[in-house]
C-alpha cells in the first residue's frame, strides 16, 4: 500500500504547489499507516527531485521519456495509473489546477476509483473515508464519502501548510516505454511572460474592478502590486472593457486563484467573481458601497473611495518598507 502523489514540474523545476502536495500526501500516508511516494513525469535533475524528500516523500519515482516533455492528459493519466498499480497505491493525490483537473477524471476511470475534487483538508475519517470540500463557490462545505478501494484526490491550491522534514527519500529513475505518436497534444508555439509574477503563482494579488472607473486610474494598483511583490488582477467587466488584459481576469469564467492575500479594490463581489477568489486566505476589500457582497467574504474592509484610499495605502507601504 502507498499514497502516490503526482507533482508537476515547470521546465524541470518544482514550485510551492508541489511541496504543498507532498506535505499533504505524507500526512495522509501517516493516517493510513503507509508510505508517501512522489511521482514526477519529465526530465528533472536529482537535486530538484531531492527537494521532494524534504517534505515527507519516502520514495521519489522519476518517469522520463522525451515524448513526455509536452503535457498530454491522456498519456499522463495512463502513466500515473500504471505506476499507481505497480506501487499498490490506495490513494492518488494531484493538484486541483488545470493539469489535475484534466488528468484526475481519466485516472478515476482507469483505476475505477472514486474522485474527490478540490479537497481542502485531510480526510475527516479513514474508515469510512470521508473528505471535506468547499461547495457553492466557497459559501458552504460538504462531507463526501468515497467507498471505492482506490481514491483519487485533487488538493485545492494554498489549502495545506508546508511541512518541511529531515526525511531523505530514495530516488528511482524509470524509463517509460511510450510511443511519441500516442501523444496527441502538439505544441506549435510557446510564448512566455517575463518580468511579471504569474497570477496563479502569486502569494499576494492586487485586483481592481469597475469601481476604478477608468483604465487611466490603474497606476496606483500597479504601484501597490510592485511594492508588495504582488501580481495584478481584475474582474470580468474590467477585462471586457479592455481596461486590463484578459489574462488578469479572475472569477468563475477566468482564473481560479488562492493567494495568501487578495486586495479587492472597487470590486462589488458578485458570485461569479468570488468563485475564483474565495479560497484566498485573507481578502482586503475597498469599496464605496458598505453593503457590497465583497465585504461578507473579506476579513478586512474599508468603506470609501479607492481613488483617495489607494494613494494613502501606497504611501503607508512605502513608509513601512523605508522607500
Amino acid at each position: 500500500m502507498s499514497v502516490l502523489i503526482f507533482v508537476e514540474n515547470w521546465d524541470g523545476k518544482f514550485k510551492k504547489l508541489s511541496f504543498e502536495l507532498i506535505s499533504y500526501g505524507a500526512r495522509l500516508a501517516e493516517m493510513l499507516n503507509t508510505t508517501a511516494v512522489a511521482l514526477s513525469v519529465g526530465n528533472v535533475d536529482n537535486g530538484e527531485l531531492e527537494k521532494l524528500g524534504k517534505y515527507g516523500a519516502s520514495q521519489i519515482i522519476s518517469a522520463h521519456n522525451d515524448s513526455l516533455n509536452v503535457f498530454d492528459s491522456q498519456a499522463f493519466a495512463k502513466i500515473i495509473a500504471n505506476l499507481a498499480k505497480q506501487e499498490n497505491a490506495t490513494v492518488v493525490v494531484l493538484s486541483n489546477n488545470n493539469t489535475g483537473k484534466a488528468v484526475a477524471p481519466r485516472l478515476s476511470v482507469l483505476l475505477k476509483a472514486g474522485l474527490g475534487a478540490g479537497v481542502s483538508k485531510l480526510p475527516l475519517s479513514i474508515d469510512p473515508f470521508v473528505i471535506y470540500k468547499k461547495v457553492y463557490s466557497g459559501n458552504a462545505f460538504s462531507n463526501l464519502v468515497i467507498k471505492t478501494e482506490i481514491k483519487v484526490l485533487t488538493l485545492a491550491q494554498n489549502s495545506y501548510e508546508l511541512n518541511e522534514t529531515s526525511n531523505q527519500a530514495v530516488i528511482t529513475k524509470v524509463a517509460v516505454d511510450w510511443n511519441a505518436d500516442a501523444v496527441k497534444t502538439k505544441v506549435i508555439e510557446v510564448q512566455k511572460l517575463s518580468g511579471k509574477i504569474l497570477l496563479t503563482d502569486a502569494d499576494v494579488v492586487v485586483s481592481g474592478g469597475r469601481g476604478m472607473k477608468s483604465a487611466d486610474n490603474w497606476a496606483p494598483i500597479v504601484e501597490l502590486a510592485e511594492l508588495l511583490g504582488a501580481a495584478t488582477a481584475c474582474s470580468r467587466p474590467v477585462s471586457d472593457e479592455g481596461w486590463r488584459p484578459h489574462e488578469e481576469h479572475t472569477g468563475q469564467t477566468g482564473k481560479i486563484i488562492a493567494p495568501n492575500l487578495y486586495f479587492a479594490i472597487g470590486i462589488s463581489g458578485a458570485t461569479q467573481h468570488l468563485a475564483g477568489v474565495s479560497s484566498s486566505k485573507f481578502i482586503v476589500a475597498i469599496n464605496t458601497d458598505k453593503d457590497a457582497p465583497i465585504f461578507s467574504a473579506a476579513q478586512y474592509g474599508i468603506v470609501g473611495d479607492a481613488s483617495k484610499i489607494l494613494p494613502k495605502l501606497v504611501e503607508a507601504v512605502k513608509e513601512l518598507k523605508g522607500k
